[in-house]
């Protein structure tokens, strides 16, 4: 694999000495419906092209460790259309060889806007699914002039098997969590929408592409995604540690809720609470990652967050309380406003991203105007790339992410009372969703029963991968201990 040359990274090094400020990195972008894709660096040279794609770019773009370039195409459906219309996933090496392409469409379903790839490997997508207005009614839908049917969201996790196949090992369907108040005969019927923020309201805003996803996002220590809705201006938590079943269900998980929201922000009135509207189409929804100042707010685009003509980026620090989220009966999840708005560098009517560095710069992606900003600790513009065309997203990677493989994803075992896990450069551990002090070895001696997760880093210390939750018992210990014999 060819990576990144000398007399380029002697160019990159020389432009961190005039930038000192800026955060060290190469921005990944590709316009829309582009068959290209771009590496440049923060002196706004070009390091690498992926050139003559196969398809035109759907939405976002991202990269693998080792450079593996992970992008949403576009394919034609005569079913769904609309912004944002994909269909088909790509994985690209950083030779530019096609090593995974798949495509979920037909003309009950079809993948549209963001995806995320998780510490697996496997990639998480948003997707459309039909639903008639027969079954619109059967679920206690009013809007009957939705004659050809509704467009409500699943969202697949789908692992690649082979060149283009791939295994749907997990699902969500926002169809299997809606309430109504109309109703009385439905088995969705409840005699108060706000009481039950879990459920989305079948009858808020209903239109053919009714919610339209557009940004989706993991959170490896809580497993949990969230996703930004376009009409309905909010950001939606779910639990990913379920089942499939669980998922259809209002019970199982983590947080033990299924696949019920367990958050939700931006828009109160979408479940009759009282309070203020702060999102006003809202794209790219997602965590803040350790290392970064502020890690764990919640952080989306906000396009009309300003005025009609001026967009913005919020951040809201949620209620967490475990692997759930505190909310008073009756009234809407706080907070009532963002903890931080950054603006001032202009207006995207739709699509937009934003990404939050260890230095507290912020990388901004004006999407309809093709620019792509970094902005310091004080939101003031120190970087600007103009791509000659609309863009979705863009993001940046360190030389060491985009030059390592990622190592396989940590598991953890028990040997006698510990938790431990394969060898890496360093270590450490979490309790139910929060970081342990101090647990920095191979080896976890827990001391209560609950859900552990392990972060490693490679042998470069580029990379940082997550285990998987592993459910760990004090008293299933202590019986398994008391059971064996001892010989003396």
């Amino acid at each position: 694999m060819k990576k990144i040359v000398t007399s380029i990274s002697l160019l990159f090094l020389l432009s961190l000495v005039c930038n000192a400020q800026q955060w060290n990195g190469l921005t990944l972008y590709s316009n829309s419906n582009a068959t290209s894709a771009y590496l440049v660096d923060t002196s706004n040279v070009t390091v690498k092209t992926w050139s003559g794609l196969s398809g035109g770019t759907g939405y976002s773009s991202y990269l693998e460790p080792g450079g593996t370039l992970v992008r949403s195409v576009k394919v034609t459906n005569t079913t769904f259309n609309g912004g944002g219309a994909c269909g088909r996933m790509q994985k690209v090496n950083y030779s530019g060889s096609i090593v995974w392409d798949y495509t979920h469409s037909s003309s009950t379903y079809y993948t549209h806007h963001d995806h995320c790839v998780l510490p697996n490997g496997n990639v998480l997508m948003i997707a459309y699914e039909l639903k008639t207005q027969t079954e619109l009614a059967a679920a206690g839908g009013t809007n009957t002039a939705l004659t050809s049917g509704i467009w409500p969201e699943k969202i697949i996790e789908v692992q690649p098997t082979g060149a283009t196949t791939g295994n749907i090992v997990w699902e969500w369907h926002v169809w299997d969590h809606m309430v109504q108040n109309l109703n009385s005969s439905k088995a969705n019927y409840q005699t108060s929408i706000v009481n039950h923020p879990e459920l989305l309201n079948v009858n808020y805003k209903s239109t053919k592409d009714w919610m339209h996803m557009n940004g989706i996002d993991y959170n490896p220590i809580l497993d949990q995604i969230v996703v930004s809705s376009h009409n309905l201006n909010e950001w939606y938590v779910i639990d990913h540690s379920t089942t499939t079943a669980q998922a259809a269900s209002h019970i199982g998980g983590n947080a033990g809720k299924g696949g019920d929201f367990l958050y939700r922000w931006g828009n109160p009135a979408a479940y009759q609470a009282t309070g203020t509207a702060v999102l006003n189409v809202t794209h790219d929804s997602h965590w803040i990652p350790e290392g970064c100042p502020n890690a764990g707010r919640l952080v989306g685009f906000n396009n009309k967050g300003v005025s009609a003509t001026v967009s913005c980026f919020d951040q809201i620090m949620p209620p967490l309380s475990g692997y759930n989220y505190t909310i008073t009966a009756g009234s809407a999840f706080g907070p009532t406003s963002y903890d931080q708005r950054n603006s001032g560098f202009g207006y995207s009517s739709n699509m937009g991203s934003s990404e939050q560095f260890p230095n507290g710069n912020q990388l901004v992606c004006v999407a309809t105007a093709g620019k792509i900003y970094e902005l310091n600790a004080a939101g003031t513009p120190i970087y600007t790339i103009t791509t000659g065309g609309a863009l979705a997203q863009s993001h940046r990677y360190t030389t060491c992410f985009i030059n390592n493989a990622a190592p396989p994803q940590p598991t953890i075992t028990t040997s006698s009372n510990d938790l431990t896990t394969a060898t890496a450069t360093t270590y450490q551990w979490y309790y139910n969703g929060s970081l342990i002090s101090g647990a920095t070895s191979q080896n976890y001696t827990p001391t209560q029963s609950g859900i552990y997760v392990v972060r490693t880093t490679d042998a470069n210390g580029c990379v940082n991968v997550y285990s998987q939750g592993y459910a760990f018992s004090i008293a299933t210990e202590i019986e398994e201990l008391e059971g064996k014999t001892i010989s003396i």
